[in-house]
């Protein structure tokens, strides 16, 4: 129960539904109703993909290319960092809406949703699982994170006008706040990874 409420958490934080929320309207705010609840839930399907892959072979990956866990988790906790930073000081940029793409795929999905930092976090927490239910943990953590991106994005236009501009900078801030510690602790696993190595 401890792991997977660490790896929801995590991972809550890091894809970050209600910031991803403004980036979604902006995507989609000259789509019909239909149109935009089929991209919600097309782009939720591309990050659980996304991150459901490097789930399953990203370990394998970083043994071809020859890169350590204690790597990966610096330069995830240093790219969450800037991510964090951008939550903080509301630099984030927001993409214009296009009307020629398939929005769902790129950027929504990817990077947006399933960006570096969620892909590192959730390779990290494959090598850190233990046995069938660790793997559980990982899978259900990150279906009940989905799913709260899928209801964030569905029900967008709603939540923007209850919580105001205002109201989701706040808790956009607040997550940054919280992502900045993760941060920090990734690089601080790191370095004592490198130590101990």
């Amino acid at each position: 129960m401890k792991f997977f409420a660490q790896v929801f958490v995590t991972l809550l934080v890091i894809m970050d539904p209600l910031g991803s929320v403004p980036v979604f309207i902006a995507l989609t705010v000259r789509r019909s109703a239909g149109a935009r609840r089929r991209l919600a839930w097309q782009a939720v399907a591309v990050a659980g993909g996304v991150i459901a892959a490097f789930a399953l072979f990203g370990q394998q990956i970083l043994e071809y290319l020859g890169i350590t866990v204690p790597a990966l988790q610096g330069s995830g906790g240093l790219l969450l960092l800037l991510v964090a930073l951008e939550l903080l000081t509301g630099r984030a940029q927001t993409p214009v809406e296009v009307d020629d793409v398939n929005v769902a795929l790129v950027p929504l999905g990817t990077p947006l949703i399933a960006g570096p930092g969620a892909i590192a976090a959730t390779i990290v927490f494959v090598r850190a699982a233990h046995g069938v239910r660790g793997a559980a943990a990982i899978a259900g953590a990150l279906a009940a994170v989905l799913v709260l991106l899928y209801l964030a994005l569905r029900f967008s236009l709603g939540l923007f006008g209850w919580l105001r501009p205002s109201g989701i900078q706040l808790v956009t801030r607040i997550f940054g706040l919280l992502l900045s510690a993760i941060a920090v602790q990734l690089v601080a696993e790191s370095i004592r990874g490198f130590v101990g190595a």
